[in-house]
Protein backbone atom coordinates (compact mmCIF):
# COMPACT_ATOMS: atom_id res chain seq x y z
CA UNK A 1 0.00 0.00 0.00
CA UNK A 2 1.50 3.30 -0.83
CA UNK A 3 2.13 5.56 2.15
CA UNK A 4 0.00 8.29 1.00
CA UNK A 5 -2.59 8.89 -1.87
CA UNK A 6 -1.58 10.99 -5.09
CA UNK A 7 -1.86 14.59 -5.06
CA UNK A 8 -2.26 14.88 -0.91
CA UNK A 9 -1.09 18.12 0.42
CA UNK A 10 2.63 17.71 2.05
CA UNK A 11 1.24 18.98 5.54
CA UNK A 12 -1.50 15.79 5.41
CA UNK A 13 1.59 13.64 4.12
CA UNK A 14 3.32 14.41 7.80
CA UNK A 15 0.01 13.86 10.30
CA UNK A 16 -0.53 10.55 8.52
CA UNK A 17 2.97 9.78 9.65
CA UNK A 18 2.09 10.47 13.21
CA UNK A 19 4.74 13.11 12.89
CA UNK A 20 2.87 16.00 13.84
CA UNK A 21 -0.84 17.43 13.97
CA UNK A 22 -1.67 19.35 10.40
CA UNK A 23 -1.14 22.51 12.28
CA UNK A 24 2.00 20.81 13.44
CA UNK A 25 3.29 19.92 10.41
CA UNK A 26 2.57 23.18 8.63
CA UNK A 27 4.86 24.98 11.03
CA UNK A 28 7.40 22.58 10.66
CA UNK A 29 7.36 23.30 7.00
CA UNK A 30 7.09 27.22 7.47
CA UNK A 31 10.38 27.08 9.66
CA UNK A 32 12.11 26.57 6.50
CA UNK A 33 14.45 24.37 7.62
CA UNK A 34 13.23 21.00 8.46
CA UNK A 35 11.50 19.38 5.46
CA UNK A 36 12.45 18.44 2.04
CA UNK A 37 10.63 17.19 -1.13
CA UNK A 38 13.02 15.62 -3.51
CA UNK A 39 15.73 16.64 -1.87
CA UNK A 40 14.69 20.94 -1.59
CA UNK A 41 14.15 21.83 1.08
CA UNK A 42 10.13 23.61 1.31
CA UNK A 43 9.15 26.61 3.24
CA UNK A 44 5.08 26.36 2.05
CA UNK A 45 2.47 24.07 3.29
CA UNK A 46 0.73 24.64 -0.57
CA UNK A 47 2.32 22.04 -1.72
CA UNK A 48 0.42 18.66 -3.41
CA UNK A 49 3.07 15.31 -3.62
CA UNK A 50 2.47 11.83 -4.43
CA UNK A 51 3.75 8.69 -3.73
CA UNK A 52 6.80 8.89 -6.21
CA UNK A 53 8.29 12.00 -4.42
CA UNK A 54 10.54 11.70 -1.55
CA UNK A 55 10.18 13.38 1.55
CA UNK A 56 12.59 13.94 4.16
CA UNK A 57 12.51 15.42 7.84
CA UNK A 58 15.64 16.82 8.72
CA UNK A 59 17.51 14.03 6.28
CA UNK A 60 15.85 11.32 7.47
CA UNK A 61 13.22 9.63 5.00
CA UNK A 62 9.70 9.93 5.52
CA UNK A 63 8.56 6.37 7.16
CA UNK A 64 5.88 4.63 5.99
CA UNK A 65 2.35 5.37 8.15
CA UNK A 66 1.29 3.26 10.35
CA UNK A 67 -2.57 1.87 10.40
CA UNK A 68 -4.29 4.62 12.14
CA UNK A 69 -4.95 3.42 16.36
CA UNK A 70 -6.33 4.93 18.93
CA UNK A 71 -5.78 4.44 22.71
CA UNK A 72 -7.89 5.27 26.09
CA UNK A 73 -5.43 6.48 28.68
CA UNK A 74 -6.37 7.70 32.40
CA UNK A 75 -4.00 10.44 33.08
CA UNK A 76 -3.48 11.29 36.71
CA UNK A 77 -3.67 14.56 38.09
CA UNK A 78 -0.21 16.43 38.50
CA UNK A 79 1.22 15.31 35.01
CA UNK A 80 0.81 18.09 32.24
CA UNK A 81 -0.52 17.49 28.84
CA UNK A 82 2.87 18.48 26.77
CA UNK A 83 5.73 17.02 25.22
CA UNK A 84 7.94 18.94 27.05
CA UNK A 85 7.54 21.41 30.19
CA UNK A 86 9.94 24.01 30.30
CA UNK A 87 9.08 24.40 34.50
CA UNK A 88 10.43 20.50 34.69
CA UNK A 89 7.46 18.93 35.29
CA UNK A 90 6.07 15.43 34.83
CA UNK A 91 4.14 15.01 31.29
CA UNK A 92 1.36 12.38 30.32
CA UNK A 93 4.08 11.33 27.76
CA UNK A 94 7.00 10.53 30.52
CA UNK A 95 4.40 8.03 32.22
CA UNK A 96 3.03 6.27 29.71
CA UNK A 97 4.04 2.45 28.59
CA UNK A 98 7.27 2.02 26.89
CA UNK A 99 5.96 -0.47 24.21
CA UNK A 100 3.64 2.37 22.97
CA UNK A 101 4.91 3.89 19.39
CA UNK A 102 5.02 7.70 19.43
CA UNK A 103 1.51 9.22 20.16
CA UNK A 104 -0.14 12.39 20.30
CA UNK A 105 -2.60 13.62 22.52
CA UNK A 106 -6.27 14.38 21.69
CA UNK A 107 -6.70 17.61 23.49
CA UNK A 108 -5.55 18.33 26.84
CA UNK A 109 -6.01 18.04 30.88
CA UNK A 110 -5.05 20.45 32.58
CA UNK A 111 -2.44 19.68 35.27
CA UNK A 112 -4.55 18.91 38.32
CA UNK A 113 -7.11 17.33 36.06
CA UNK A 114 -7.56 13.64 35.77
CA UNK A 115 -9.27 10.90 33.79
CA UNK A 116 -10.12 9.72 29.99
CA UNK A 117 -7.12 11.35 27.64
CA UNK A 118 -7.24 9.91 23.85
CA UNK A 119 -3.86 8.83 22.75
CA UNK A 120 -3.23 8.38 18.42
CA UNK A 121 -0.84 7.55 16.44
CA UNK A 122 -2.61 9.69 13.43
CA UNK A 123 -2.98 13.19 13.14
CA UNK A 124 -5.68 12.91 10.88
CA UNK A 125 -7.69 11.21 13.81
CA UNK A 126 -6.64 14.33 16.31
CA UNK A 127 -7.66 16.35 13.83
CA UNK A 128 -11.63 14.88 13.53
CA UNK A 129 -11.98 15.08 17.38
CA UNK A 130 -10.03 18.03 18.07
CA UNK A 131 -12.36 20.14 15.28
CA UNK A 132 -14.77 22.13 17.25
CA UNK A 133 -17.02 21.36 13.86
CA UNK A 134 -17.39 18.03 15.31
CA UNK A 135 -18.84 18.90 18.38
CA UNK A 136 -17.75 15.53 20.01
CA UNK A 137 -19.46 15.35 23.74
CA UNK A 138 -17.01 15.82 26.30
CA UNK A 139 -18.32 14.27 29.98
CA UNK A 140 -16.80 14.87 33.28
CA UNK A 141 -17.62 14.12 36.88
CA UNK A 142 -17.10 17.25 38.38
CA UNK A 143 -17.03 18.04 42.55
CA UNK A 144 -17.25 21.29 43.58
CA UNK A 145 -17.40 23.28 47.19
CA UNK A 146 -20.77 24.45 47.95
CA UNK A 147 -24.77 24.25 47.32
CA UNK A 148 -25.98 24.29 43.40
CA UNK A 149 -29.66 24.56 42.55
CA UNK A 150 -30.92 23.98 39.38
CA UNK A 151 -31.30 27.98 39.44
CA UNK A 152 -27.54 28.08 39.40
CA UNK A 153 -27.06 25.80 36.39
CA UNK A 154 -29.19 27.98 34.34
CA UNK A 155 -26.83 30.08 32.74
CA UNK A 156 -24.77 26.88 32.13
CA UNK A 157 -27.48 25.26 30.33
CA UNK A 158 -28.28 28.72 28.50
CA UNK A 159 -24.33 29.56 27.40
CA UNK A 160 -22.51 31.27 29.88
CA UNK A 161 -20.67 34.64 28.92
CA UNK A 162 -17.20 34.98 30.71
CA UNK A 163 -14.91 38.30 30.58
CA UNK A 164 -16.86 38.45 26.48
CA UNK A 165 -16.24 34.67 25.54
CA UNK A 166 -19.94 33.16 24.59
CA UNK A 167 -19.53 29.06 26.14
CA UNK A 168 -21.61 26.87 24.09
CA UNK A 169 -24.71 25.57 26.32
CA UNK A 170 -23.27 22.38 28.79
CA UNK A 171 -25.62 19.55 29.79
CA UNK A 172 -25.30 19.46 33.52
CA UNK A 173 -26.69 17.22 36.07
CA UNK A 174 -26.60 17.21 40.19
CA UNK A 175 -25.68 13.73 41.29
CA UNK A 176 -25.54 14.22 44.69
CA UNK A 177 -24.52 16.59 47.99
CA UNK A 178 -22.13 15.48 49.99
CA UNK A 179 -21.11 17.47 52.95
CA UNK A 180 -19.98 20.60 51.59
CA UNK A 181 -19.15 19.18 48.27
CA UNK A 182 -21.47 18.29 45.29
CA UNK A 183 -20.92 16.00 42.89
CA UNK A 184 -21.87 16.93 39.02
CA UNK A 185 -22.12 15.11 35.94
CA UNK A 186 -20.91 17.46 32.90
CA UNK A 187 -20.94 17.38 29.46
CA UNK A 188 -19.76 19.86 26.75
CA UNK A 189 -18.67 20.08 23.24
CA UNK A 190 -15.84 22.49 23.55
CA UNK A 191 -12.32 22.17 24.81
CA UNK A 192 -11.34 25.67 25.74
CA UNK A 193 -8.55 26.16 28.13
CA UNK A 194 -9.73 25.67 32.09
CA UNK A 195 -13.38 26.15 30.66
CA UNK A 196 -15.47 24.34 33.13
CA UNK A 197 -13.39 26.00 36.00
CA UNK A 198 -13.82 29.37 35.21
CA UNK A 199 -17.61 28.78 34.55
CA UNK A 200 -18.37 27.03 37.84
CA UNK A 201 -16.18 29.99 39.28
CA UNK A 202 -18.86 32.46 37.77
CA UNK A 203 -21.83 30.85 39.68
CA UNK A 204 -19.93 31.01 42.73
CA UNK A 205 -18.94 27.39 42.63
CA UNK A 206 -15.12 26.11 42.92
CA UNK A 207 -14.47 23.02 41.57
CA UNK A 208 -12.12 20.81 43.69
CA UNK A 209 -11.92 17.53 41.75
CA UNK A 210 -12.38 17.49 37.80
CA UNK A 211 -12.19 13.63 36.06
CA UNK A 212 -13.13 13.24 32.08
CA UNK A 213 -15.17 10.05 32.17
CA UNK A 214 -16.01 10.31 28.30
CA UNK A 215 -14.58 11.96 24.95
CA UNK A 216 -17.78 11.22 22.16
CA UNK A 217 -18.56 7.06 22.43
CA UNK A 218 -14.94 6.50 24.30
CA UNK A 219 -15.60 5.77 28.00
CA UNK A 220 -12.89 6.10 30.87
CA UNK A 221 -14.76 2.94 32.95
CA UNK A 222 -12.66 1.38 35.15
CA UNK A 223 -9.05 1.73 33.80
CA UNK A 224 -6.58 2.38 36.55
CA UNK A 225 -5.19 5.83 36.69
CA UNK A 226 -1.58 5.48 34.73
CA UNK A 227 -3.28 2.67 32.73
CA UNK A 228 -3.50 2.53 28.82
CA UNK A 229 -5.93 0.14 26.75
CA UNK A 230 -5.96 0.76 22.48
CA UNK A 231 -9.19 0.81 20.99
CA UNK A 232 -10.75 -2.14 18.52
CA UNK A 233 -10.56 -1.70 15.02
CA UNK A 234 -13.71 -2.65 14.79
CA UNK A 235 -14.91 0.83 16.52
CA UNK A 236 -12.55 2.63 15.05
CA UNK A 237 -14.30 1.82 11.76
CA UNK A 238 -17.91 2.02 13.30
CA UNK A 239 -16.71 5.13 14.96
CA UNK A 240 -14.49 7.55 13.11
CA UNK A 241 -15.32 5.64 9.64
CA UNK A 242 -11.70 4.59 9.49
CA UNK A 243 -11.36 1.02 8.16
CA UNK A 244 -8.48 -1.40 9.00
CA UNK A 245 -7.12 -0.37 5.50
CA UNK A 246 -7.96 2.67 4.40
CA UNK A 247 -6.69 5.59 5.87
CA UNK A 248 -8.34 8.75 3.56
CA UNK A 249 -11.99 8.35 4.09
CA UNK A 250 -12.20 9.43 7.69
CA UNK A 251 -14.69 12.80 7.24
CA UNK A 252 -15.25 14.54 10.14
CA UNK A 253 -18.89 14.39 11.03
CA UNK A 254 -20.42 17.47 11.73
CA UNK A 255 -22.67 17.49 15.33
CA UNK A 256 -22.57 13.76 15.70
CA UNK A 257 -24.86 11.97 18.35
CA UNK A 258 -24.22 11.37 21.84
CA UNK A 259 -24.32 7.32 20.88
CA UNK A 260 -27.03 7.09 23.92
CA UNK A 261 -27.81 3.60 22.75
CA UNK A 262 -25.48 3.40 19.92
CA UNK A 263 -23.24 -0.24 19.42
CA UNK A 264 -20.31 -0.35 19.69
CA UNK A 265 -19.26 -3.72 18.62
CA UNK A 266 -18.54 -4.82 22.75
CA UNK A 267 -20.72 -5.66 25.68
CA UNK A 268 -22.30 -2.66 26.91
CA UNK A 269 -22.18 -1.74 30.85
CA UNK A 270 -25.15 -0.72 32.89
CA UNK A 271 -25.43 2.72 33.24
CA UNK A 272 -25.50 4.75 35.94
CA UNK A 273 -28.40 5.89 37.74
CA UNK A 274 -27.23 9.51 38.43
CA UNK A 275 -27.01 10.45 34.88
CA UNK A 276 -28.81 8.11 32.59
CA UNK A 277 -28.58 10.03 29.04
CA UNK A 278 -24.06 10.17 29.11
CA UNK A 279 -22.70 8.53 26.11
CA UNK A 280 -22.67 4.47 25.95
CA UNK A 281 -19.34 2.52 27.15
CA UNK A 282 -17.35 1.54 24.31
CA UNK A 283 -14.83 -1.46 26.05
CA UNK A 284 -11.38 -2.11 25.00
CA UNK A 285 -8.59 -4.44 25.69
CA UNK A 286 -5.51 -4.26 27.75
CA UNK A 287 -2.56 -3.60 25.80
Amino acid sequence: MSPHAPGDRIAKVLARAGLASRRGAERMILSGRRVAVNGKVIDSPALDVTEHDRITINGIPLPSPDRPRLWLYHKPAGLVTTASDERGRRTVFDDLPPELPRVMSIGRLDLTSEGLLLLTNDGQIKRQLELPATGWLRTYRVRVQGTPHEANLAPLRNGIVIGGERFRPMKVAIDRQQGANAWLTLGLREGRNREIRRAMSMIGLRVNRLIRIAYGPFRLNQLKPGAVEEVKQKILADQLGLGSTRRDHAAPQRHPPDHTGAKTGCKKRRRQSASPRWPVVARTRHL
